[in-house]
This record gives C-alpha cells, sequence and structure tokens, in this order.
C-alpha cells in the first residue's frame, strides 16, 4: 500500500481511506463537467460515488456542497441548525483539476491523483413495475450492489432509532409525522436490480440490509423472498463475492440456518458499539428490544456451525474509545466472528451532541488491532475488491502484504 503526505503526517491507505469517509470533499465543478458523463460521478448523494486513490483504493466519494443540501431537505434542519456544526462539519479534502487530472488536495497542497470507476447507466434504470434504481440500491467500488434499507426500521419508528443512521431518522421523522413508512421493496423489483447490477454493472456481490423488526418470522419471510428472488435471476455462480446478509438476531436460530441453505455467504448481527454505556445512547433500540446477549448467542452460533467469518459484526469506527472498541472486537475474534469496520461519517447526524470525527492517530489504531485479530484468528473479510466506506477488506490487504486492491482506472 501507498502513502501520502497529508499536512505533516505520513498516512497510508487505509488511514487516508478513514479521514476521507468521515470528512467527506468539495469537488470543483469543472471535475464534474469532465467526468461525469464518462464515469460514475453524479450530484445526487443518493448515488454512493466514490473515487480510486492510485493504488486502487475504493473510497466513498462525498461532496459535501451537495450534501448539506440534501441534509437540510431531508431531516429539515434549519440552517442556524447546520451553523451549530459548521465547525465540525469542514473539511480540508478538495477535488480539482491538476496536470490535466483529477486530484486529491489537503488545505491546497497535492495528495494523490485519482480515477472514477467508468459509467454504468445504473442509476438511470427502473424496474420492470415502474421503481426506480436510485433511492433504493447503490453500486459500492466494482463489485458490489448495496440496499441499504430494504425494509423499514421499526425500532426507529418506535422512536429508538441508531443515532448514527441516516435511514432511522427519516423512519422516526415519517413516524413522528403520522405518515406510514416506505413498503418494502418487492422481491422481484429487487432482483431485477441485482440482475442488472450484475450484468451491466460488473457486480459479483450483494448487500442484503433492512431495519431491525420486532417480529424475527415477519422479517424471515422478507428474507426468504429477496434470496429466493436472488437465486432464479441470477445464480449462486454470478455472484463469486458472495451475499452479505444483515439481519435482526432472530430468537428461533432455525431461521440463520435457512438463510445459509438459500445462497447467504456471510451474516452479520451488527452491534456497532461495544461500549455498554455508549450503546444505550447510541443503539438505544437494539439494546432495548433486542439486547447485547441475543446478538452474541446468533454471532457465536454462526461462527460455531458454519466456521469463522462467516458471522460478522459491524462497529462504527470513531464512535467508541479505541479502548473498547479493541475490547469488543477481540471477544467476537477469539469465537471466530469478524469484526468488520464501517468508518462513522458525522456529517450524517450528529451523535452524542458531535460531528466530530477522530483523528488519524485513532484511526491507526483500529486498524492495527483488527488487522492483529485477521491474522491471528485466520478472519478474512467478504472478497473483492472492496466497499466504499467499510474499510475491513482495505485492513486485511495491509495485514497480509497485498501491494493494492487493482490497477488504477485510466481517465
Amino acid at each position: 500500500m501507498k502513502t501520502y503526505r497529508v499536512g505533516n503526517r505520513e498516512v497510508d491507505s487505509v488511514e487516508l481511506k478513514c479521514l476521507l469517509v468521515s470528512r467527506g470533499v468539495k469537488v470543483d465543478k469543472e471535475v464534474y463537467r469532465r467526468y461525469a458523463g464518462q464515469y460514475r460521478l453524479h450530484v445526487s448523494p443518493l448515488a454512493c460515488d466514490c473515487m480510486l486513490l492510485s493504488d486502487g483504493t475504493i473510497v466513498q466519494l462525498t461532496d459535501m456542497a451537495f450534501h448539506l443540501r440534501y441534509l437540510t431537505g431531508a431531516l429539515s434542519w434549519s440552517n442556524l441548525k447546520l451553523l451549530k456544526y459548521a465547525s465540525q462539519l469542514g473539511t480540508p479534502f478538495t477535488i480539482e483539476i491538476l496536470e490535466d487530472q483529477p486530484a486529491l488536495l489537503h488545505n491546497g497542497a497535492w495528495v494523490d491523483f485519482l480515477s472514477f470507476p467508468p459509467a454504468t447507466g445504473f442509476y438511470a434504470q427502473k424496474t420492470a413495475s415502474g421503481i426506480p434504481f436510485l433511492g433504493n440500491a447503490v453500486l459500492q467500488g466494482f463489485d458490489w450492489a448495496s440496499f441499504q434499507c430494504l425494509w423499514p426500521c421499526e425500532y426507529a419508528a418506535a422512536g429508538a432509532p441508531c443515532a448514527f443512521c441516516f435511514s432511522g431518522a427519516e423512519f422516526e421523522a415519517l413516524a413522528k409525522k403520522k405518515k406510514p413508512l416506505p413498503a418494502p421493496l418487492p422481491a422481484r423489483d429487487m432482483a431485477e436490480i441485482v440482475d442488472y447490477a450484475v450484468k451491466h454493472a460488473g457486480v459479483s456481490g450483494v448487500q442484503v440490509t433492512g431495519g431491525s423488526t420486532f417480529d424475527g418470522r415477519k422479517e424471515s419471510e422478507a428474507i426468504f423472498g429477496y434470496l429466493r428472488a436472488m437465486e432464479g435471476l441470477t445464480g449462486a455462480e454470478k455472484l463469486p463475492c458472495g451475499i452479505l446478509l444483515y439481519i435482526t438476531p432472530p430468537e428461533d436460530q432455525g431461521l440463520i440456518d435457512a438463510y445459509f441453505a438459500l445462497g447467504a455467504g456471510k451474516i452479520a448481527c451488527s452491534l456497532e458499539v461495544w461500549d455498554l454505556a455508549r450503546a444505550e445512547v447510541i443503539t438505544p433500540g437494539k439494546m432495548r428490544h433486542t439486547g447485547r446477549r441475543r446478538h452474541l448467542e446468533a454471532l457465536e452460533y454462526i461462527a460455531g456451525k458454519y466456521g469463522p467469518g462467516k458471522a460478522f459484526s459491524n462497529f462504527i469506527i470513531g464512535l467508541e474509545g479505541i479502548g473498547t472498541l479493541r475490547e469488543g472486537a477481540q471477544y467476537l475474534a477469539e469465537r471466530g466472528v469478524l469484526p468488520s469496520a464501517s468508518v462513522w461519517m458525522p456529517m450524517g447526524r450528529p451523535v452524542m451532541g458531535s460531528m466530530q470525527a477522530p483523528d488519524v492517530e485513532y484511526y491507526r489504531r483500529a486498524k492495527e488491532t483488527l488487522a492483529g485479530l485477521y491474522v491471528k484468528y485466520g478472519l478474512e473479510p467478504a472478497p473483492c475488491r472492496g466497499l466504499n466506506v467499510c474499510v475491513e477488506r482495505d485492513i486485511w490487504r495491509w495485514a497480509t502484504g497485498q501491494a493494492s486492491a487493482f490497477q488504477k482506472i485510466p481517465l
């Protein structure tokens, strides 16, 4: 992996990715004018753009100018509320044209030259029933189609969303206004989106995610529908990166067996935060309605029956101190559960009164902690080239000495 100069610090690709995901960038209009048609570079925050560092590391591209406008509209934030967090929402990173190519700058100083994935037409599509792809699914990097919320979060609608979750905030707001929650995406439409992504966007893995639910049986019926629909349209052989399935841990663990039988490759029952005091504040619905014990029982059941790395739990890197993060990651890894790592994006919602991201030293220690656990316990994250916000695959490459994700895409 490469190293870069950011201010007075030298950072590697994992650390630079964490800084960029957590702080966003400002993109010069000339970059859009020159590259938006030929590459995946959109003005809509719903498109989940990404950029590639020169060693191929895939990084979420959040253009703060567009994102803040979307934030004020979606969450009805006033300019006064934005002003409260203005000092925490600023970013030192910009993307500009330099030497006739897109370049990443930090406070005006060159950091690296960038590239973007080629355009696919994905976000212009609709399913046969007229449901738009945009707003229902995203492409992450080169390998993944992700469905961020296939069914609504009942915990959020009941007034207990995860504090960092943008979708949860929307469900909570709808419920407070006594407006109906959006219907789950029909299985046939979901499978059509996957089919297009496989055939026309080179996708080879799928993230299936929904909201937390009170009724495990009801959730299982939705998941069964999605897995069966994908099997019918794409076939498991067309998804070599596999299906990452995020679920509410069910009381009936036989449902987990059924998910694996229908093609799930790895299953997450995500804790997000290990520090119990913080978890009560940050993930109140999970703590109140599901409880930590049921999460751990489900994760240990999966790892015990299906092997190391088949169960994983997401940690939102940046929401708690490095000590409790290390403690939680160690606890899971010892039991064959992969502690995965999603970088907190503070520009989504304030958590515990703050939108201040950690410094690079925090990310360095998190990287070193997880790398050591992955190698020691043989826990390999999902294969392929990487996700926009999650860094576990990048950490695995760093830990195992893989030089880069793949070659830079020429512009």
